[in-house]
């Protein structure tokens, strides 16, 4: 008699998803998010799509850090190829002089290390590219957000907020961007 479609129930899912696009938005300081995507590789294959159609370098490359987690380089590939996209990857030490419309960069690494990315943003936009991050965000609780120091588009997976692994997967992915990319 009382069914899921009743105003309170969906008042209840409306509210945890503001609450959890507030988190993320919180989190990364970036300015919008999404209401989850299907895991952080998908949202990294989105975020270098939206880096795409946003661009004005005539370049149809993407460079991915070595230090990305494999998955997510992976489908960033599968993606890529269809797109007419290149995929280059190398250290992130090397990621300003490429010449790619896009960077991703993964904070922290996959190898755990946490770099200070600023003078590689400001490289990045000054020859008009943009930066995507895949973070953590259980990390971000402690490290400097990468909105505050200049990335465009901010992915990653918010399952380690709640859904157990044994409870099927893949999990929430977030991609969160500044104002300046909403309606893109």
């Amino acid at each position: 008699a009382y069914t899921p479609y009743q105003p309170e129930i969906s008042q209840g899912r409306l509210e945890a998803l503001v609450n959890y696009q507030t988190m993320v938005c919180d989190l990364t300081a970036m300015a919008i998010t999404n209401a989850s995507m299907l895991d952080e590789a998908t949202a990294a294959a989105e975020a270098m799509a939206l880096a795409l159609r946003v661009t004005k370098s005539p370049s149809r490359a993407i460079f991915v850090a070595d230090d990305v987690f494999a998955q997510t380089t992976d489908v960033v590939r599968t993606r890529a190829e269809p797109m007419g996209v290149s995929v280059a990857t190398g250290p992130a030490s090397g990621a300003a002089d490429a010449d790619a419309f896009a960077v991703l960069l993964q904070y922290p690494g996959a190898d755990g290390e946490i770099r200070d990315y600023r003078a590689l943003a400001e490289a990045l936009h000054a020859k008009g590219g943009h930066l995507v991050v895949a973070a953590d965000l259980l990390a971000l609780t402690l490290l400097v957000p990468p909105g505050e120091w200049g990335a465009d588009v901010v992915v990653g997976s918010a399952q380690r907020f709640g859904v157990p692994m044994g409870y099927g997967g893949p999990h929430a992915g977030y991609l969160a961007t500044r104002d300046a990319l909403k309606r893109s």
